[in-house]
């Protein structure tokens, strides 16, 4: 959620701030924001992961931190819980699960979390996109509004969802790895909704560390349904951008992830388990 701040500045902090303004190309409100950030110690264009993509997709669901641990390092975010037991959504500082049915309920801090990314989401970017007729859609003008390919994005987009189709995966049996775990997923749509799709785009070259391209949750403004967004259909969307330009990760330290062979690329199996398919190669 964003704040508009009005105070009296000095000539020479105005300056300084038009010098940084000309000199970064970023808007005033970026500058204002990353100096507050730094001065008060508090990260942020910062993404904080825990665990890995390629942990996930071994089967390593065990939790390695809790809700309460996600909300010191952010307040926007994604993931799932505990044995992949649904779908973790994180807005405006509240953590939601998306369980089988679609149905949200909100997270107690004490609920532990084997993967999720969070920042703190303040946007750098908003703009309006139209014309949804599918998701593809979608990304593709997302694609033109990056500035890079080599940096992380937040992506906040509010609207009126035409049709939203989704699921939630199923609390996976023991031994299960990603691709059998979401298998038996639960897939549902939704139409005449509104609500909030929370997301990251992360960069080709992260592929070990997060789903390469874009991850995107769902939640209504009711907070009674979401999931994991397959599809979209909409006429007009809000969209903000949050550059990322921090990465920190948290290591887990259970046996499992100690253990586990983590060489593999893991995109062929996220690809089947997030999109449902298997990308050209």
């Amino acid at each position: 959620m964003a704040h508009r701040l009005d105070s009296r500045i000095s000539d020479s902090l105005w300056q300084a701030l038009q010098t940084e303004v000309e000199r970064t190309g970023h808007s005033l409100s970026h500058v204002v924001q990353h100096a507050l950030s730094e001065s008060l110690g508090i990260e942020h264009h910062s993404l904080f992961q825990v665990s890995t993509t390629g942990a996930v997709v071994k089967g390593i669901f065990q939790g390695c931190t809790t809700v309460g641990d996600l909300k010191e390092h952010g307040d926007f975010g994604l993931g799932t819980y505990e044995d992949l037991d649904g779908e973790l959504v994180m807005l405006d500082g509240h953590c939601y699960q998306a369980i089988s049915d679609g149905v949200i309920v909100e997270a107690r801090d004490s609920w532990r979390v084997p993967f999720a990314t969070v920042t703190r989401f303040s946007a750098d970017q908003s703009v309006s996109v139209s014309a949804i007729d599918e998701i593809d859609t979608l990304y593709r003008q997302l694609d033109d509004l990056r500035p890079s390919e080599n940096i992380f994005v937040g992506l906040r987009i509010d609207g009126l969802f035409d049709q939203i189709d989704m699921r939630a995966a199923c609390k996976a049996a023991p031994g299960e790895d990603l691709v059998a775990a979401t298998s038996h997923q639960s897939e549902y749509s939704l139409k005449n909704i509104r609500g909030t799709i929370v997301g990251f785009w992360t960069p080709s070259f992260a592929k070990a560390l997060n789903v390469a391209g874009y991850h995107i949750h769902f939640i209504s403004a009711d907070r009674k349904f979401g999931g994991h967004v397959l599809g979209v259909k909409a006429a007009q969307l809000d969209v903000a951008m949050h550059l990322e330009t921090d990465f920190h990760i948290g290591i887990p330290e259970t046996q499992a992830f100690l253990e586990a062979d983590l060489q593999e690329d893991p995109s062929a199996a996220l690809d089947v388990a997030e999109k449902g398919f298997v990308r050209d190669r």
